[in-house]
């Protein structure tokens, strides 16, 4: 008889971002942690690229949005993996966001960490001009 041991991160099934998922804003509008209202494409969720309305949880005291604030928010990074067309598949270990506006602006002026090419295709070139790193 063969037992396998998995650890609990190995079992652990990355999802959608939908109600009440807590994510990191990796732009400097001064949010730090937003928690997902409604994801604003889908019925299961949010995946990398959707946008999402969501609350801010946690702030900068001198920052352009305040706590409690409901904002717009674009999904550019997400722990769920993505399949890519050439095969391969993109993931990474948090679940991050840009607040834009209404329009999908993008209220901050900086955006930090690595952001994946397929923003392109869902029309946010302007979050691909203001990041750092193209993943």
């Amino acid at each position: 008889m063969h037992v396998e041991v998995t650890t609990p991160t190995q079992q652990q099934q990355r999802t959608f971002i939908q109600m009440r998922t807590v994510l990191k804003v990796v732009d400097n509008s001064g949010a730090k942690k937003v928690m997902c209202i409604q994801a604003l494409k889908g019925k299961k969720g949010a995946r990398l690229g959707d946008t999402i309305v969501a609350s801010v949880k946690e702030a900068h005291p001198n920052g352009k949005v305040k706590k409690g604030k409901v904002v717009y928010g674009v999904v550019v990074r997400a722990a769920m993996q993505r399949g890519r067309c050439d095969g391969s598949e993109v993931k990474f270990d948090d679940n991050a966001v840009v607040l834009v506006d209404k329009q999908g602006q993008p209220i901050g002026t900086r955006v930090f960490g690595p952001v994946p090419h397929e923003l392109r295709k869902k029309k946010h070139v302007k979050i691909l001009t203001l990041a750092e790193h193209i993943a």
